[in-house]
């Protein structure tokens, strides 16, 4: 078994657990630009301490490259831990980064997020470089 068959995926519209990339769909040659990664657009997740997304990353694949590239891996450690009691503390971190990136040529965007109950799940999104 590998870990790359445990990746699920659906249209996130209707999963609350799909990662959504908000993104350009053409950028210029080296200039920066931001994308948004979150989950719950359509659907909201909980965020729980009982169930709550732990982390999500994003990665970059060019166009006919075998190789990808992580752009950054965001931690999320607030989910209402408290001394007093799950779901007591007083911090609720939401899964949700901006990021700044420049691309030099078009690809894919990945995205992944772990669900502390529900397991691994990806996204994607193509971005031409004019």
């Amino acid at each position: 078994m590998k870990l790359a068959d445990q990746l699920q995926s659906a249209d996130w519209k209707k999963e609350k657990h799909a990662p959504v990339i908000e993104a350009p769909d053409k950028v210029k040659a080296g200039e920066t630009f931001e994308i948004k990664v979150g989950l719950g657009k359509e659907i909201a997740h909980p965020n729980t301490t009982e169930h709550h997304i732990s982390w999500i990353s994003v990665f970059f694949k060019p166009k006919g490259s075998n190789f990808t590239h992580q752009v950054g891996h965001f931690e999320f450690w607030g989910h209402g831990e408290s001394t007093s009691g799950p779901n007591k503390g007083p911090v609720y971190a939401h899964p949700e980064v901006t990021v700044s990136l420049s691309l030099n040529e078009s690809g894919t965007l990945f995205a992944m997020a772990l669900c502390n109950i529900h397991g691994l799940w990806e996204s994607s999104r193509e971005v031409e470089v004019e």
